[in-house]
């Protein structure tokens, strides 16, 4: 009987240390805190662990493995196996997927934007771009419109931009500078500091992020309908940590992003919610600009970035008009 046992026990040693030895664990590099712009990583490990009987388990790190603005690099180097990054931080790293961040695009929700990454992100050309930093896009993190909520005078027409600093990224930070605005890419956990000791006037970012980087702790007004465009932040992963998933492994991994984009579109209607409580808590002034200063700063700002874009991409070889022309007729079609 003892004999028995310790046969027994031998072999239930030998086969934790087997599970323990075949189990999968991919590092995921992430910033800030936990916020609804993560939920739908933070849902996707949970799924994933769940499926796999946590033999598969995605560790989330916020800011512990690296830089927000150096989390492609880490990805094209095996630093960790998922990350997520604002195409904005390094347009010369991506410039396919600027195409999403040129300004007044026209999206009008959320899901229309998610659904807009994610066809963009599939095109040949934003495939092959990313396959230069051995990176795969696994899901998108569509982001809401980024109004500007800042501190002194608010600017209300045109003229009222000019010399205006702004933190903006992106083709809002181009189209920003069309209408004399002084645009500077500060990163978002900077936001805060810039707006308090005065390097800008003002900051534009979506709603959660307002709330997350308690920029709206300073502010004292906020642009309600400008709407001048959002910045693209895919979820990518490692390639070859990809291609070596089992089977199984990778059914769970991608089975589980239609939930977990679910969750991300929950969590931001909870942002909503919190956000409109928190303008009237913290005494903001919500500014409804003029519909006709609207189509003036569109009109002064959008097709010039445009251009320029276009000519500037094309001059590097990147199908700059071919993805223009398809993400718009995309947006037409999902508009539909």
């Amino acid at each position: 009987m003892k004999h028995h046992f310790t046969k027994l026990a031998i072999a239930a040693v030998v086969t934790s240390f087997a599970s323990q030895a075949l189990a999968t664990e991919w590092n995921v590099s992430l910033w800030g805190k936990r916020r609804a712009f993560t939920e739908h990583v933070e849902k996707l490990a949970e799924l994933v662990s769940e499926k796999t009987n946590g033999s598969f388990t995605l560790n989330i790190s916020y800011g512990g493995l690296s830089k927000n603005t150096e989390n492609l690099d880490g990805i094209s180097i095996g630093a960790f196996e998922m990350a997520q990054f604002c195409s904005s931080y390094h347009p010369d790293k991506n410039p396919t997927l600027m195409v999403l961040d040129l300004p007044f695009l026209g999206v009008d929700t959320l899901r229309q934007e998610g659904a807009l990454d994610m066809a963009v992100y599939q095109h040949p050309a934003a495939v092959k771009d990313l396959a230069r930093w051995n990176a795969e896009i696994l899901m998108a993190s569509p982001l809401p419109q980024y109004n500007l909520a800042g501190v002194g005078t608010p600017p209300r027409t045109v003229a009222d931009f000019a010399g205006h600093r702004v933190r903006a990224t992106g083709g809002i930070g181009q189209a920003m500078a069309k209408i004399g605005a002084v645009p500077t890419s500060v990163t978002s956990a900077e936001a805060y500091t810039a707006l308090e000791t005065g390097v800008v006037d003002s900051v534009a970012f979506a709603p959660h992020a307002h709330l997350s980087f308690r920029t709206i702790d300073i502010a004292k007004w906020w642009h309600k309908n400008l709407n001048p465009g959002s910045v693209n932040c895919p979820v990518v992963v490692n390639s070859d940590a990809m291609a070596s998933l089992s089977g199984e492994e990778r059914a769970a991994l991608t089975s589980s992003i239609d939930a977990s984009m679910e969750r991300y579109y929950e969590a931001y209607q909870e942002t909503y919610v919190k956000w409109d409580k928190a303008l009237v808590e913290h005494n903001i002034e919500v500014i409804t600009l003029d519909d006709a200063v609207v189509a003036e700063i569109q009109a002064a700002a959008a097709k010039p970035v445009l251009n320029d874009w276009l000519a500037a991409e094309t001059a590097k070889g990147v199908p700059a008009q071919e993805l223009y022309d398809f993400t718009m007729a995309t947006l037409a079609a999902l508009k539909k």
